[in-house]
């Protein structure tokens, strides 16, 4: 029998990621049975990911508020807010944040890929070291840990 899970703010864990944003936890493959992960992500103007692909993870992202480029191949689109993106595992993609501030919902299936983000991310609850970065030779790291593969720098 399945069990519901709940989790209010408070208790998500948060992570300092790329440029300065933050990743929310929202729901881990724990707390779904391995069926998908949710996350949230805060960020600024300028932050982008690597151009990537997952190889065991469909992907879907709303832009709750904001706007952003997305590229899934070759192709660029402009997403605003309340828009919604697929990217099916094994497809190139990434996005650049244009707006000021965003505010970006991640789900992805199955779960597991937050992962990645606790590997390399930072966890908020914990004092911040001195200089603290991710470095992008840890970034390929979890991403490779965790069934990405990383294809070039951010657009």
């Amino acid at each position: 029998m399945s069990m519901a899970y709940l989790a209010q703010p408070e208790q998500q864990q948060k992570l300092e990621w790329i440029d300065g944003g933050t990743f929310s936890v929202l729901l881990d493959q724990e707390a779904t049975e391995g069926k998908l992960t949710v996350g949230r992500f805060a960020v600024a103007k300028g932050e982008a990911p690597p151009f990537h692909l997952h190889t065991r993870e469909d992907e879907v992202f709303m832009l709750i508020k904001g706007t952003a480029l997305v590229w899934s191949g070759e192709d660029e689109h402009e997403l605003r807010e309340g828009g919604i993106v697929y990217l099916p595992r094994n497809v190139p993609h990434s996005y650049r944040i244009t707006s000021d501030r965003a505010d970006l919902l991640m789900i992805t299936t199955p779960g597991g890929i937050e992962g990645m983000f606790r590997h390399a991310g930072r966890d908020l609850a914990a004092p911040r070291p001195d200089g603290f970065e991710i470095p992008r030779s840890l970034l390929a790291e979890a991403s490779a840990l965790y069934g990405g593969v990383i294809l070039g720098p951010p657009r």
